[in-house]
């Protein structure tokens, strides 16, 4: 594995886990403002 493909590796895997946490607190935040 190059230092680039590595790079690309951590980056992608930061960009999902990132995406699903704000998900999953967006989530959050809605059902608290519902009740």
């Amino acid at each position: 594995m190059t230092g680039g493909a590595i790079f690309m590796m951590i980056l992608g895997m930061v960009i999902i886990w990132g995406g699903l946490i704000s998900s999953i607190l967006f989530a959050r935040k809605k059902t608290k403002e519902r009740r």
